[in-house]
């Protein structure tokens, strides 16, 4: 899609979901050829707290968005996005977003109190968008995972614990499911309070998500989170203690949770896995009905907030 006319800077609280939705689609179309991110992954973005304040969408013609960045504090990261469809100006639009971005970076660090790591996640594999800016800012690429769209009207296969090994459904003040998550060396942003992590898996729980937990010999070994809506599913962490790395922890796990899914009628499932978590994670490709597949990586901010450069333009207040 190519930009003409004047873009417009607004809050994406006053933009409705479903222009979001289209934006998602075409980026990740013009990138992979698929879609593979729908509604109902966009719609917990938007329940973020501090959403209003920490986001941000450039809109043209017919007022449809043709950028769309985001920042969500979490315990101690800022994590942001970054999605702007290539084209005449999206370099430009990304730019503009990225300087917002980082002000308002700069303006939630004091709150905390305390130096807040700067990361921009989900960047996909042949963007030639994004990473220029973010380069361009001071980002550095951190970690890479692979993104599978997984097709579920095939069974898959049944899950096999290693030797000592069992599966079994997650108890919401299970603290063993949060211990893991501390010691994972999964990419994604930790939740450090075991109180807010509960809190986070009795919400899952209430939406009748999934939350299984692997042991070995008694001890917690991994565990998997997922949810559905709508015949679509969503593996939402899997994470594996460093200890019991090897074992094919993950593996299991993943084919346990896909199976929850699908006995839960949903007919495909889109699985974010660190690289690192499966010994080779396109194997899958050869044991499960993957439709699709991207890389996606993660930048960090490794310079201190006054130390970060800028884009070499101010973001427009109005119209551009």
């Amino acid at each position: 899609m190519t930009m003409h006319g004047r873009l417009t800077v607004r809050s994406a609280a006053e933009v409705p979901v479903d222009r979001l939705v289209r934006l998602v689609s075409s980026h990740e179309k013009s990138i992979t050829g698929r879609a593979m991110r729908t509604r109902e992954d966009i719609l917990p973005d938007t329940a973020a707290p501090g959403y209003r304040m920490n986001n941000w969408c450039l809109t043209g013609a017919g007022d449809e968005v043709v950028a769309w960045a985001s920042l969500t504090p979490r315990d101690g990261t800022l994590d942001g996005t970054l999605i702007a469809l290539p084209g005449r100006r999206g370099e430009s639009a990304a730019r503009a977003l990225m300087c917002l971005l980082l002000d308002r970076a700069d303006e939630l660090a004091p709150q905390d109190g305390r130096h807040l790591a700067l990361t921009v996640s989900g960047v996909l594999g042949g963007d030639s968008v994004a990473p220029p800016v973010l380069r361009t800012a001071g980002f550095v690429p951190d970690s890479t995972a692979a993104r599978l769209d997984i097709d579920l009207s095939v069974p898959p296969l049944p899950p096999l614990p290693p030797g000592e090994g069992s599966i079994r459904q997650a108890e919401v003040c299970d603290d063993a499911l949060h211990a893991v998550h501390l010691r994972s060396r999964a990419s994604a942003p930790r939740t450090e309070d075991a109180h807010a992590f509960r809190a986070r898996l009795r919400e899952l729980r209430e939406a009748g998500g999934v939350a299984l937990l692997l042991e070995m010999s008694g001890r917690p070994a991994g565990y998997a989170l997922a949810r559905a809506a709508g015949g679509e599913g969503r593996v939402l962490e899997l994470a594996v203690a460093p200890a019991f790395r090897g074992l094919g922890i993950g593996l299991s796990l993943l084919t346990a949770v896909l199976a929850e899914l699908r006995a839960g009628g949903c007919v495909r499932a889109l699985v974010t896995l660190d690289t690192g978590d499966l010994h080779d994670h396109m194997a899958l490709c050869r044991v499960l009905a993957v439709q699709g597949a991207c890389a996606v990586t993660r930048y960090r901010m490794p310079t201190a907030p006054s130390a970060r450069p800028r884009p070499s333009h101010r973001p427009p207040t109005g119209r551009m």
